[in-house]
This record gives C-alpha cells, structure tokens and sequence, in this order.
C-alpha cells in the first residue's frame, strides 16, 4: 500500500493564533498546509479520561503522524485501530491507529482545495 507524509499533529493546550475549532472532534485545529513545518496543533475541549498506558491516551496527548493513503479500508486492514474511520469534514475520511508505539493518522481525501472550510492552494505532491 502506498502512502505519503501529510502532517504532524501536536496536542496543546495553549490557543493558538490561527486555530478554529472542528465540532466533530471537539478541539481546536490549525491548517497544516499553511505551516512551513506542516505542524498541525490541535487543542481538545475535553480530552477523554483513558489510561495512560492505552493506545488511547497517546491519541489525546502524543503527537502523531499523518499519511495521505488511496483507500482508507485498505489502509487499515489488520492494524490496530484507536480512533474512527470517520469524516470531520467533507474534505476527508480519517482514522488513528496504533502502530511501532506510536499514533499514526491515515487520510483519505475527498477534496484538497479546502481545510475544514478554509480555502487553500496547497495540493498533495
């Protein structure tokens, strides 16, 4: 399965200065196409009570790493899966998994003009 390097997500609880905040996952977020880094900080409502020794907890609380991959379905067949699939906006299918002990996002995108609403030029190499 093919897969390319999208973004890095980094848990803060300090607001950030281009954050806007994404109702189906409750937390504040930052475009990383707009990054030079492609950084994307996500700042959550309420972070779920999980032990920290779960898979889970590194989801609310680690960085992870985030691939653009073709067919999510595929993407995810005998991993192990921490968080969804499922679509916080339009632009994209999303899931966690847990993999090598860490957090790993796979997207698969419907649409690359927009982030969450937000308009942008970037488009995938």
């Amino acid at each position: 399965m093919e897969m390319q390097f999208d973004h890095i997500g980094i848990p803060t609880d300090s607001p950030q200065p281009t954050e806007f905040w994404v109702p189906q996952s409750e937390c504040w977020v930052t475009n990383p196409r707009t990054n030079p880094q492609r950084i994307e900080f996500l700042r959550f409502k309420n972070k779920p009570e999980t032990d920290p020794r779960s898979p889970a907890w590194k989801l609310w609380n680690m960085p992870h790493i985030a691939y653009r991959v073709e067919n999510i379905d595929a993407a995810i067949q005998g991993e192990e899966v921490i968080y969804g699939p499922f679509q916080p906006a339009d632009f994209a299918t999303v899931v966690f998994i847990h993999k090598h002990g860490v957090v790993i996002e796979y997207l698969q995108y419907h649409d690359t003009s927009s982030w969450f609403g937000q308009p942008t030029a970037w488009s995938p190499p």
